[in-house]
């Protein structure tokens, strides 16, 4: 009995472990990864700018925070907003020369240390959360930064944007959002959208379907329980004179 307990709290403790890697991971059906676009900053004091195209940053800022749940999130606001995790600052911006794209900055918490203003933070931060990031600081912020899309008018004090190399690709903390695909069934000309109870798992009510025709004379079983028909003739077979020897 104990063998059994102990053996069960094992069990249970394994899938609990695997649950929570899971919600972790978030595992999207499908993952699409925006473009990486500048690079600025090394170490531990860098920032990395994606492209979301056609995407406001609204929408951005709900599909990230559905794949991953931030630990603060700015009100919502169609130019500028903030994701706050614990060692990142996402800063959503809309691009001003392509209105229709939002521009996701991925800054580590040491290149805003070094390098926001502290003043324009208030505006999207709580106060608390302010005080913790700049408390080496004495409560402020050194550098004048206000984003990426601000970046010719306040430049940051910790290097400058650049072209991201392929090196510069491969450790770039990966940005993955869900999105809907579509699946087309094989022999239809329709599209079900997958998730809406369409596509793979459905069936075409306007499609023909099959018919069985059963022998009525046994009672619809058919095949092999059926009565033989009437012009069905046994096959002929002759008895020879031989005989059967039994082993002694």
């Amino acid at each position: 009995m104990k063998k059994r307990l102990a053996h069960g709290l094992k069990l249970m403790l394994v899938l609990s472990l695997v649950m929570s890697l899971l919600s972790a991971c978030g595992a999207p059906s499908v993952q699409d990864t925006y473009p990486l676009e500048s690079v600025s900053g090394s170490g531990n004091t860098t920032s990395y700018v994606y492209r979301a195209a056609d995407r406001t940053v609204p929408e951005v800022a709900q599909e990230l925070s559905e794949q991953r749940k931030p630990d603060q999130i700015s009100a919502e606001n169609t130019e500028r907003m903030f994701l706050v995790y614990q060692d990142q600052y996402y800063h959503l911006q809309q691009d001003p020369n392509k209105a229709e794209d939002t521009l996701v900055e991925v800054d580590s918490k040491e290149y805003v240390r070094q390098n926001y203003d502290s003043s324009f933070l208030q505006g999207y931060l709580t106060a608390t959360l302010i005080g913790n990031l700049f408390d080496s600081f004495g409560g402020s912020g050194s550098g004048k930064y206000r984003g990426y899309t601000n970046k010719d008018t306040y430049k940051p004090s910790e290097g400058s944007y650049r072209t991201p190399t392929s090196s510069d690709k491969k450790v770039a903390p990966p940005i993955t959002v869900d999105r809907k695909g579509s699946i087309t069934r094989r022999g239809s000309d329709k599209d079900s959208s997958v998730g809406s109870g369409g596509g793979l798992f459905s069936r075409n009510k306007e499609q023909s379907k099959g018919t069985i025709d059963r022998n009525k004379s046994s009672g619809g079983l058919g095949g092999l329980f059926d009565s033989p028909k009437s012009s069905y003739k046994k096959p002929k077979t002759r008895v020879g004179g031989g005989r059967i020897m039994r082993r002694r």
